[in-house]
């Protein structure tokens, strides 16, 4: 058995595992915030924040929005044509006058989201709630959005 050719401990080499791992680098890049490039007022607008998870179950769509220290009257939602606009304003009320900064992560300033919904919802019945820093969004779906039990006919 050849020695060059015959070692059965020898990986093989595969030339996309590369460029998967330099695809994983750009995506994390881009998925982090990029503060410290831009301006906050100019990352939260772009939709970076707040973050926002979707849920949906056989009745209904329950958006949560983590927006903490706000106030609930620093929110502003609307519906229209499937789409669930979240805006609203933190607004900076500490000022460290004397002091020097070392580190500023706690983004101040006005943002919005904006989410198409999968499905079609009944907007006169959607209500939120706000605790604890976290926005809940409660939409039920529309009657045809909702999945129908068919019985089977014997003949």
């Amino acid at each position: 058995m050849n020695p060059r050719f015959g070692n059965a401990n020898l990986q093989t080499w595969d030339p996309f595992h590369h460029l998967s791992s330099l695809r994983e680098e750009i995506d994390r890049l881009f998925d982090q915030p990029l503060n410290l490039f831009t301006a906050p007022q100019q990352f939260a607008l772009g939709g970076g924040w707040p973050t926002v998870d979707l849920y949906e179950d056989r009745d209904k769509l329950v958006v949560k929005v983590e927006v903490p220290g706000m106030k609930k009257e620093d929110i502003d939602i609307s519906l229209h044509d499937g789409v669930l606009a979240i805006t609203g304003e933190r607004k900076v009320e500490e000022k460290y006058d004397k002091a020097e900064t070392h580190r500023s992560e706690c983004f101040a300033g006005r943002f919005q989201r904006a989410l198409s919904l999968p499905v079609p919802v009944q907007a006169d019945k959607t209500n939120a709630s706000y605790q604890d820093g976290v926005l809940t969004i409660t939409l039920p779906k529309a009657e045809e959005a909702k999945p129908k039990q068919i019985q089977v006919q014997a003949e």
